[in-house]
């Protein structure tokens, strides 16, 4: 898998948007303990619909006040239960006056400690005791800390949108029928019941890659194997395996639109852009390179309702735009530059309501958007205009995007960033606007990590993590609202949701495909939420004052390249496109300085 040599700076303050305050809907915790079904895990408390600032949409058919006969069904089959992040039974209220007088008793102990002339106490036995008091005092400064951080930016949870008996009832007599599989997809209630049905086991290495078909009837997987599968995830069976033709990690294999799932495209380590030829009878014409990357290609982008174009994006900076009509395919569109330098990229997204439109990020803090009509690189090198977190403007640390993604209607944009938070903008507002949102608590720093929204309506952003669990947030609230351990082997990189049903499919480090759907009988505790968010924390804290000094990390770099290097020519199957015999397309314009550096994406083998 791929991973980041660089960790991203963590700043401690969030967004200034003030706290909404209580509406309809809103519950009283102390008033009904039983809804208190966990001990640590996060505060999911109703708020009024419409949001604050006149900022979220209006509220959608599906949310209207039910008939007098609905109001009265409890089977909302949203999780009934409240949850804080504060210790069961106790109110973050009641908690504050708690920690409140803990204080006021530890500065009673100070006030009433005998000086040194007044007692016959040792001098040692009082330094312990104030070593202790103090080593006290900076626990629960960092406590407090800690959980200021964990509550700022978050809003109040909507009301529920979807009620099961109403909506089933209502489906039976032919009413909202066409609304029933959407409002059923986006309901916070099967967010919280989703859990493990079950795993794809056939690649032997790290699963890179999901993507399924239009359908939703076939899922395509690619591996550091160098292997592509394509399978019946309902059966649980393998259709489709066939070796890829890539030299070097398979990062991603995306099927193309409208090509009766004839038409598989695909990037990797090498560099190469592929596309592979599929058959109706479960078999794998060919596969042919389309275009060649001077560095590692992890993205590839889809332009809706197109069988025959896509994009491509590497770490050479280069973005092409590529026709599979034509007889030499690739078209360099862009080279990404700041100022000058260029800037190796790490992933890629058309804007699904606006095609002309892309996104793309990699090796540093700005989200950068094209449109394909006008690049014009002697004009702000091309782009129409630039996002990015107003505190990593000024950020001294090295910070990366390792993903980012449009809305299902393209009105928002959703991005990564290495060893930080995932951040949440509006895509119609003007160059530089700050973000909207943001969604914390995993951690992205041991391989460059996916993100996704979840949701017919993008209703929810999903997350894997170093810790190994999967996230869930209510994207207007940027509350967690599930929380799943996922890999064995501690990273969640790949986050595929179904395109018509309420589940979906992951990947990591393990060599399977997990696949996962909302059938628990009772919704999340989020049991060890909490403490998970708090170590994640730590560790990004931790390890962002370790790295600061970049002198080993250069060293490791070098030590790795002047390795492979001295590896025989025969054997170094996939360490780059030198070797390769097949024509490429790629501009030769690009310099040497891509192939590496200090924050270069290092994927280890499996």
């Amino acid at each position: 898998m791929s991973n980041t040599d660089v960790n991203a700076s963590v700043p401690n303050g969030g967004s200034d948007d003030p706290e909404p305050g209580k509406g309809r809907g809103d519950v009283d915790a102390s008033a009904a303990p039983e809804a208190h079904s966990s001990t640590e895990s996060a505060n999911l408390s109703s708020a009024p619909e419409g949001g604050e600032g006149g900022q979220d949409r209006p509220m959608a058919d599906s949310e209207q006040k039910q008939g007098p006969g609905e109001e009265e069904d409890t089977d909302s089959m949203d999780g009934s239960g409240l949850y804080s992040l504060t210790e069961e039974g106790e109110s973050e209220e009641g908690g504050q006056r708690e920690r409140g007088k803990d204080a006021g008793r530890r500065s009673a102990r100070k006030r009433n400690r005998p000086s040194g002339g007044a007692t016959r106490h040792s001098s040692s036995s009082e330094d312990d005791d104030e070593e202790e008091e103090e080593e006290e005092d900076v626990e629960e400064e960092d406590e407090q800390a800690m959980e200021a951080w964990l509550g700022a930016d978050l809003r109040d949870l909507s009301s529920p949108s979807w009620r099961a008996v109403p909506s089933l009832r209502a489906r039976e007599i032919g009413r909202d029928s066409q609304q029933f599989v959407k409002s059923v997809c986006g309901a916070r209630g099967l967010v919280q019941r989703l859990e493990l049905q079950g795993r794809l086991e056939r690649h032997t290495g790290c699963v890179n890659t999901l993507h399924f078909n239009p359908s939703g009837t076939r899922l395509a997987s690619g591996s550091d194997d160098l292997r592509v599968v394509i399978w019946d995830w309902a059966r649980r069976r393998a259709e489709l395996e066939f070796d890829s033709g890539h030299k070097s990690n398979v990062f991603q294999a995306k099927f193309l639109p409208h090509s009766g799932d004839s038409t598989l495209a695909m990037c990797a380590r090498d560099g190469q852009i592929r596309v592979a030829e599929l058959s109706a009878t479960q078999r794998c014409k060919n596969t042919k390179k389309v275009a060649q990357h001077k560095g590692a290609a992890h993205k590839l982008a889809l332009e809706p309702d197109s069988p025959c174009s896509f994009l491509s994006a590497g770490e050479d900076a280069v973005v092409f735009g590529i026709d599979l009509r034509l007889d030499r395919p690739a078209d360099k569109l862009v080279v990404v530059k700041e100022g000058e330098k260029k800037v190796g990229l790490y992933t890629i997204f058309v804007n699904p309501d606006k095609t002309h439109h892309f996104a793309v990020g990699g090796r540093d803090q700005y989200v950068r958007i094209y449109d394909q009509r006008k690049i014009n690189e002697n004009v702000n090198n091309g782009v129409l205009k630039k996002f990015c977190p107003s505190h990593l403007l000024t950020s001294e640390s090295k910070t990366n995007i390792t993903c980012l993604v449009y809305s299902h209607d393209g009105s928002e944009l959703l991005v990564s960033y290495n060893d930080e938070d995932i951040y949440l903008f509006d895509s119609s507002h003007s160059d530089g606007a700050d973000y909207c949102r943001r969604y914390k608590g995993h951690r992205n720093n041991a391989t460059v990590k996916g993100v996704n929204f979840y949701g017919p309506s993008s209703e929810f952003v999903v997350s894997g993590s170093d810790c190994g669990h999967i996230y869930l947030w209510d994207k207007n609230s940027a509350r967690v609202v599930q929380f799943m351990e996922g890999d064995r082997g501690g990273v969640v990189n790949c986050l595929e949701p179904h395109p018509h049903l309420p589940g979906l499919a992951t990947s990591g480090l393990d060599h399977d495909v997990k696949l996962w759907a909302p059938t628990a009988e009772n919704p999340t505790t989020l049991k060890g939420l909490k403490e998970v968010m708090k170590k994640n924390k730590r560790e990004r804290d931790e390890d962002c004052v370790r790295h600061g000094d970049q002198y080993d990390t250069q060293l490791l770099w070098f030590l790795m390249r002047h390795m492979r290097n001295r590896r025989p020519q025969r054997a170094r199957r996939g360490e780059g496109g030198e070797g390769d015999a097949d024509e490429s397309w790629s501009s030769p314009d690009t310099s040497d300085e891509e192939d590496g550096g200090p924050d270069h994406v290092q994927c280890m083998s499996s």
